[in-house]
């Protein structure tokens, strides 16, 4: 019975549930940033369009901070110098893992 459960319990956990839009259209703003903001790695380079006035967060696999940059154009390159590893970017809502090789 005790098996029954716990079979209940993890299906109920692993199992995704639907995203619904608010009446009033917030997530389609959301979809919109997501969908000007690009952020593209090339080694220690890191290219950011479309996310001019917002703040760059870098933060290890920990989850520590390790760096914070004010994006000041529409364009934007940077030269990290971080060590090797995965780093997880994040401007307001839109977040990305890179790996920094």
């Amino acid at each position: 019975m005790k098996k029954k459960y716990l079979i209940l319990a993890l299906v109920a956990i692993l199992v995704p549930l639907p995203i619904f839009a608010n009446e009033d259209g917030e997530n389609e703003g959301i979809e919109q940033e997501l969908a000007t903001v690009r952020i593209s790695v090339n080694g220690t380079q890191i290219h950011i369009t479309g996310a001019m006035g917002k703040t760059l967060e870098i933060y290890d696999v920990l989850g520590v901070r390790v760096g914070t940059i004010k994006i000041d154009s529409e364009e934007k390159t940077l030269n990290l110098n971080l060590k090797r590893g995965c780093y997880i970017l994040k401007l307001e809502k839109v977040v990305r893992k890179v790996s920094i090789k």
